[in-house]
């Protein structure tokens, strides 16, 4: 075995060299946003302002982090927040699956009208106004579901799961056929089951945006505190590092988080928003390039 190994020449260190420096550059890049951001959000919020600070706190403290969850709306915020983002992402995920195999059906007689209709939709939409008008006659404003049913089914996971469904063996649904299964069978133990890679995929683009939400709860659920998500909660704590003087002098939590600095409460809210995605992401991260290079959008 040693007589077979080939002999490494000095061009193999040097790309050796090369690559790894170059995988380290990458490393330092990718990583040295978050850990800036996470340094100042555990850096003393006065200190903070005098700036030179990098990956490395100066003057650790928890007080950013204790101001951010004294708010009491936050706890409610956030199971709103799961909730809202678990519902959203299994009805979200199995909707445009489901309309992702029936477009795959070639004898579905509709399937280039509704492929061209849900097409214009990624063009064109409706405007806010008639977005509002049409939640309100569906009688949504003050309900949970106002957070689930206008995004449920979106063009672009439709596109992605129909492209990746079609790229499957169609065999395997023609001996499904011959056994007896039905198109429902079909769609739930051969289609989804194949889909993974795919589903994962859409999965995460749902979660993220789901979680990351906040305007929704603005527009439709501002005004009942029972429903208020973790961004919007947030949002208003951020506001409130801006406005200072300004807010409601009987909120405490509040006054005491204006005494901290904006930048601070900013990097503290963007690791509590940003490190729940991060620890689903490695459970989703095998599926990702996959799904995205086999569910890639065909012409």
């Amino acid at each position: 075995m040693a007589g077979r190994r080939r002999l490494r020449t000095r061009g193999d260190v040097i790309f050796d060299v090369c690559n790894g420096l170059l995988m380290l550059w990458v490393v330092v890049v990718t990583a040295y946003p978050f850990l800036h951001v996470l340094a100042l959000s555990l850096n003393d919020s006065l200190d903070t302002v005098k700036g030179g600070i990098y990956i490395w706190p100066r003057k650790f403290t928890w007080a950013n982090y204790e101001q951010i969850f004294s708010y009491g709306g936050l706890l409610q915020g956030f199971k709103i927040s799961v909730l809202r983002t678990v519902v959203g992402t299994i009805l979200g995920v199995l909707s445009a699956s489901m309309l992702a195999y029936v477009l795959s059906r070639h004898e579905f007689q509709l399937r280039r009208f509704v492929s061209v209709f849900l097409a214009l939709t990624m063009y064109v939409s409706g405007g806010l106004i008639p977005t509002y008008m049409l939640i309100r006659n569906l009688n949504l404003i003050g309900t949970f579901w106002v957070y689930i049913f206008p995004g449920m089914v979106v063009a672009f996971n439709v596109f992605v799961i129909r492209s990746y469904i079609d790229g499957l063996p169609f065999a395997l649904q023609e001996s499904a056929k011959l056994d007896g299964a039905n198109d429902f069978r079909i769609f739930w133990s051969i289609i989804l089951p194949l889909s993974k890679p795919v589903l994962a995929t859409i999965a995460l683009f749902i979660a993220v945006g789901q979680w990351n939400s906040w305007f929704d709860t603005y527009l439709y659920n501002g005004g009942h505190k029972e429903l208020t998500t973790l961004q919007y909660e947030l949002m208003k704590v951020l506001q409130s590092t801006t406005v200072g003087n300004s807010m409601p002098r009987g909120d405490t939590a509040i006054q005491n988080i204006t005494r901290v600095s904006p930048q601070s409460i900013k990097m503290a809210i963007t690791m509590v928003v940003t490190v729940p995605i991060l620890l689903v992401y490695p459970f989703l991260q095998r599926y990702f390039v996959k799904g995205m290079t086999l569910g890639a959008v065909k012409a």
